[in-house]
């Protein structure tokens, strides 16, 4: 009997032994469980600000690269026209290039090659200090309904940020709304006096929807669709799609109306331009419905 009493305690001891085992790790689960809860909401708390802090700070170097975009755009695209329709007295009131851009052609039977040398002091462009070279070349065809322009940037700096570019337009001389439009690749990467950086690539095009043929650059408004990707140095990235056509006069820096989608991993929304006025403001709208002022520049 007594021997089949210690048996019985032993068994009865080990049972609870176990028992308390699986206690002790359900408990020490649920604490961890806890913590990591715990956690997650003081990160959804604290880290919010900041990811919005750090989504407008990256819509703004994009907004930036837009700009470089933009001018780029229209000093090719005025430089081509200006070389094709002959004009070799321009006004330099009358467009984008002003009077310190040296012009420098290369002319062969079929073959224009075009230098715009900024200086290594620079040259005031729309209120930007631009150095460096745009260098570009085409297959000169005046029949051809597309003409395809390449372009190299050699030392280049806009406003001190160096901008690194191998890029294309292809010219249509007339699309479906009997206008000239502009496919411009945009593959650029794009470096900030502090060591910021982003790239970019996809494809925007541009329709010249007014004053194409008066020989007066200032006259004239794109219209810009399209979509695009950028990419910055701390792994995120963006993609953008235009909603409404993004409409800038050629003497406006900025577009002055329009909207495109904005995605991001951890946020989204839409970007507008505004109702038409020339000036460097815009808006955010995030996904969760939170409106912010943009400033453009």
């Amino acid at each position: 009997m007594k021997t089949l009493h210690h048996e019985v305690k032993r068994i009865m001891s080990n049972d609870l032994g176990k028992n308390f085992n699986l206690f002790k790790r359900a408990v020490l689960s649920l604490a961890v469980l806890g913590l990591i809860c715990t956690s997650c909401s003081n990160n959804n708390d604290t880290t919010e600000p900041e990811s919005q802090l750090e989504a407008t700070l990256e819509l703004q170097r994009s907004a930036e690269i837009d700009q470089i975009d933009s001018v780029l755009g229209d000093l090719v695209i005025e430089a081509y026209e200006e070389q094709e329709s002959g004009i070799s007295d321009r006004n330099p009131q009358d467009g984008t290039i002003p009077a310190c851009v040296t012009i420098t052609i290369v002319a062969q039977q079929g073959y224009r090659q075009v230098t715009l040398d900024f200086g290594t002091e620079g040259c005031m462009v729309r209120g930007h200090l631009i150095r460096g070279q745009i260098v570009f070349d085409y297959t000169r065809n005046p029949e051809a309904q597309q003409i395809m322009i390449n372009y190299n940037l050699l030392d280049f700096y806009f406003d001190a940020k160096n901008v690194i570019a191998s890029r294309s337009i292809l010219r249509e001389r007339s699309n479906d709304n009997g206008n000239p439009q502009f496919t411009h690749s945009l593959d650029i990467t794009v470096v900030w006096p502090n060591g910021a950086e982003a790239s970019r690539e996809g494809a925007k095009i541009r329709e010249w929807v007014e004053g194409f043929g008066t020989g007066d650059f200032s006259d004239n408004i794109f219209e810009i669709t399209g979509n695009w990707t950028a990419i910055f140095i701390n792994g995120n990235s963006h993609t953008y799609t235009v909603l409404t056509p993004l409409s800038r006069p050629a003497n406006c820096a900025y577009f002055v109306s329009g909207t495109f989608d904005v995605q991001r991993t951890n946020f989204g929304g839409i970007l507008d331009y505004g109702d038409g006025a020339c000036d460097d403001q815009a808006t955010f709208t995030f996904n969760n419905g939170t409106e912010i002022p943009f400033t453009l520049n």
